[in-house]
């Protein structure tokens, strides 16, 4: 099976230096955000370019780069909907695709053919999910829930050697889910596929499948919460490795024999190691550590042990590497705080490194950009809250700057050393930005991770509110200057804040976030179903913790809120309901207070378009400049 990134798609780009120095020059939101947004690769055929997603339309579309020159061409033209691109055919230049329509992540399978056709491939699926190749390069793996909302079956379709024209293509059902289990991996031999089964957001359970005598076993029975996650299969089949926290804080990664039904450690760091793949005829192993909001990557030579170091590398966090078919060459993006992505191609045998982007806007000088620094400060009780700080360069003896926090999603995720236009922005036009990675965070020990389960809005908002101490004692921070924005499960922090805390932030910037916990767990898409219990488990169920759920909603106190906020909300959110933004909104509105409300017609959880992504940051500076720098 082809490899595709184990990494989260990421809003980075990359870079290109200067030899001038800049002053701190002031950029429009326009120019940084024409640093084009670049992710993925899949190697053709021969080898000779690769097929990658890009925003440079405006809109993601996909684009093969030419690995000689340097040359790009588009070979999608979606001014809509965003179009993912995932795989090359293995013996043609055909490509494989995924889109949804406006954000409501119903996403469907595109084979688009070499004349520019497109096939819809999963055209009876209500959402369908790319998995990859079979190792023998005939058939893809994808996974969908046509037949029961709420599950995702496994199936594989032969797309080599058959044509619509001839009857369509053949699909058979490799696994049908009925107990809420997840298919994740497949044997190169298709005897095994790795089921996961999520118990709890910081708990799961690994079963193996084996499809010639149809038996399901548990091979991580444990007790207590521990996240086993399968990784890949040993190319002999025989081998099933998995990351796991058994008996400790950070995840490592585990053996599992087949046969014998043993387990053993095979690879363990000082921090998470958060995926592990193998290249397709098991020459190399690249391994990735979530290193205190960092990535950290391994890339093993599985014949000599060795570690393979890249010379002449650029500073930065490596990611998505991609290893050809032949093992010869690999590409991967690199990054920083300060650097957008870009991508590289290096070749095993001579040892060469090749730039093949450059995004970073040209107009914009990479010493105006600002580092982020990671930091940390105690909270209310003493528990060390890890952030990242951005500062404004040329910071003069005596400022006192307006600041904000910044929450990430999740509630599990982490903020992390990538780069971010919005937060460079903000950044280059005066503000202090303070990226909070509050307790209940990923990336910092499973401890940390299960602090504030079902003590949401309570914990975590003490965290941000502790922030603020760190933020005064900086000495350049106005006390009475600073606010809160976030997403999604951030963007409820903002409103729990101005909720609960209302004397704490001045002003708050919500982007799509939950203020009705009650109604959002109520209506959490049918496709999330087998992670429904393993959200009340963490948040608390709708229907036995009715009350908590209550008590922890900011709209039914929104009657608390004295300071203004903006809100950004895409009408086709199947994750955060347009209700909850309108709700709150017109509550607050009620009680005169300034609100200002954007919603974009075209988007889901998550802008996908620039020009949407432009007005947002550009009403959030307006908003900001009017409410916290001139307050």
């Amino acid at each position: 099976m082809k490899k595709l990134s184990l990494l989260l798609f990421l809003i980075a780009l990359s870079c290109e230096q200067k030899d001038d120095l800049s002053q701190n020059q002031g950029y429009t939101i326009e120019q940084f955000m024409n640093t084009t947004q670049v992710f993925g690769g899949d190697f053709s055929a021969d080898e000779k370019t690769i097929l990658m997603t890009s925003k440079a339309s405006g809109v993601l579309n996909a684009y093969s780069i030419d690995l000689e020159t340097g040359e790009q061409t588009q070979l999608t033209h979606s001014s809509e909907n965003a179009i993912i691109a995932r795989s090359y055919f293995p013996s043609d230049d055909r490509i494989i695709y995924t889109s949804d329509e406006g954000g409501n992540e119903l996403t469907q399978i595109y084979i688009k053919n070499k004349e520019g056709s497109v096939i819809d491939l999963t055209p009876d699926s209500a959402k369908a999910s790319y998995y990859g190749w079979n190792h023998n390069n005939t058939a893809i793996y994808w996974a969908s829930n046509k037949r029961d909302p709420r599950y995702f079956d496994l199936y594989r379709t032969e797309v080599i050697g058959a044509s619509v024209a001839e009857g369509g293509f053949q699909t058979d059902n490799l696994y049908m889910n009925d107990n809420g289990f997840t298919p994740t991996i497949v044997s190169d031999n298709e005897r095994y596929i790795a089921l996961s089964e999520r118990v709890a957001t910081s708990d799961a359970n690994i079963h193996l499948l084996d499809t010639q005598t149809g038996e399901v076993s548990l091979i991580t029975p444990h007790e207590g919460n521990v996240l086993n996650e399968p990784q890949f299969f040993s190319k002999d089949h025989n081998t099933l490795y998995f990351t796991t926290d058994l008996d400790s804080e950070f995840a490592y990664l585990m053996s599992y024999d087949i046969a014998n039904q043993t387990q053993k450690v095979e690879q363990k760091a000082e921090w998470a190691i958060s995926y592990a793949y193998l290249s397709r005829n098991g020459a190399y192993r690249v391994t990735g550590i979530n290193e205190d909001a960092s990535t950290k990557i391994i890339i093993q030579d599985n014949h000599s042990k060795e570690i393979i170091t890249i010379p002449n590398l650029p500073e930065g966090d490596i990611s998505s590497v991609n290893i050809s078919d032949s093992e010869t060459q690999m590409t991967f993006y690199l990054s920083s705080s300060k650097m957008p992505r870009d991508l590289f191609l290096y070749h095993f045998k001579n040892k060469t490194l090749k730039k093949l982007t450059r995004t970073l806007n040209p107009e914009i000088n990479p010493n105006d950009l600002v580092a982020g620094q990671v930091v940390r400060f105690p909270s209310f009780d003493s528990l060390s809250i890890p952030a990242i700080l951005y500062k404004p360069n040329n910071i003069q003896k005596g400022d006192k700057l307006p600041a904000l926090l910044y929450i990430h999603g999740g509630p599990g995720g982490q903020t992390r050393l990538n780069y971010t236009d919005r937060i460079q922005y903000w950044v280059n036009q005066g503000y202090v930005v303070l990226a909070v990675n509050n307790r209940g965070s990923s990336g910092y020990g499973k401890t940390f991770y299960k602090a504030d389960d079902l003590k949401h809005g309570d914990v975590d908002l003490k965290d941000c509110i502790a922030s603020k101490e760190f933020l005064i004692n900086t000495g350049y921070v106005a006390a009475d200057k600073i606010g809160i924005m976030g997403g999604s499960y951030g963007g409820y922090m903002v409103m729990a804040a101005l909720a609960f805390a209302p004397d704490e932030f001045a002003v708050g910037v919500n982007y799509f976030g939950v203020t009705n916990w009650l109604r959002t767990l109520r209506s959490i898409p049918a496709w999330w179903e087998a992670s429904r219990n393993a959200l009340y488990a963490e948040l608390g169920n709708p229907e036995t913790d009715s009350i908590s759920l209550h008590d922890k909603s900011p709209l039914f106190f929104a009657h608390q809120i004295t300071k203004p906020f903006i809100v950004f909300q895409g009408a086709n959110d199947p994750r955060v309901l347009q209700i909850e933004s309108d709700e709150i909104v017109a509550a607050a509105r009620n009680n005169n207070i300034p609100v200002e409300y954007i919603i974009f017609p075209d988007e889901g959880h998550g802008f996908s378009k620039k020009v949407n992504n432009i007005e947002a940051s550009q009403k959030t500076l307006e908003f900001l400049d009017k409410y916290l720098k001139g307050s």
